[in-house]
Order: C-alpha cells, then sequence, then structure tokens
C-alpha cells in the first residue's frame, strides 16, 4: 500500500514538471512564431494590419481590453505559480483559466450591453433631435 503512494507520487512530480517545461517551451515557441511573422511582414501589411486593429478597437473597445485583462491574469497566475506553496498544479492552472476566463466573459458582457446602449437608447435620441430640429 505505501509503495503504490510513493510511486504515485514521483509519478505526479514528474508529471508537474513537465507541465511547467512544456509551458515554458510551449511560450517561448508562441513569442518567436509571432517575432517571424512580424518580421516577415511588409510596411504596408503591418499598416493594413495595424489600421484593421485600430478600427475592430473603436467599433468595440472591451475586445482590447478583454485581450489585456487575459494576458495580465495568465501572466500573474504564472508568475506567482512558483510560490503556490502545497496547492497542485492542476488547481492552480484551474484557479488561472477560470480568472481569466471570467474577465474576458465580463469584458464581453460589458462591451454587448455598451453596443446595445448605442444602438438601441443614442442612437434613437440622435434620430428624434435631428428629426425635431428640421
Amino acid at each position: 500500500m505505501h509503495y503504490q503512494s510513493v510511486r504515485n507520487s514521483r509519478r505526479y512530480s514528474l508529471h508537474s514538471s513537465h507541465i511547467e517545461a512544456i509551458s515554458f517551451f510551449l511560450c517561448q515557441a508562441i513569442s518567436s512564431t509571432e517575432q517571424n511573422a512580424i518580421a516577415k511582414m511588409s510596411s504596408d501589411d503591418y499598416d493594413q494590419y495595424e489600421s484593421t486593429f485600430m478600427r475592430k478597437a473603436k467599433e468595440n473597445p472591451f475586445v482590447p481590453v478583454g485581450m489585456a485583462g487575459f494576458l495580465a491574469i495568465v501572466g500573474y497566475r504564472l508568475l506567482k505559480m512558483k510560490n503556490r506553496g502545497e496547492v497542485k498544479m492542476s488547481v492552480h492552472l484551474i484557479h488561472m483559466r477560470v480568472a481569466a476566463q471570467g474577465f474576458v466573459v465580463g469584458a464581453m458582457t460589458i462591451g454587448v450591453l455598451y453596443s446595445m446602449y448605442k444602438d438601441y437608447i443614442v442612437k434613437p435620441r440622435e434620430e428624434q433631435k435631428a428629426l425635431t430640429h428640421k
């Protein structure tokens, strides 16, 4: 009985170290892939991409807020991973995912409410004012 628990604990410790290594290399691969893609883009492509992003950000201002919040939460929780104490790796990762998803869903909800406010309250008022002034 005791031998089985020792064997399982060794397996878990190897598994958690593998997860940390995989997450580190995955982050490195993503960042190097992004850098290669940006380096290959010409200045016209970059300007077109930037203008598309800025246009989308102006249409839906909560999308960049959601993206920034997601990255901030994930970055903070990854830095905090070393000092997690007795909390299992899987529980820590689940908490990180729930916090990041919650922020993104909240930003999307606020964005939808804001666009509904603009479309159904502000726009009809402006149209009504335009009709009364004519």
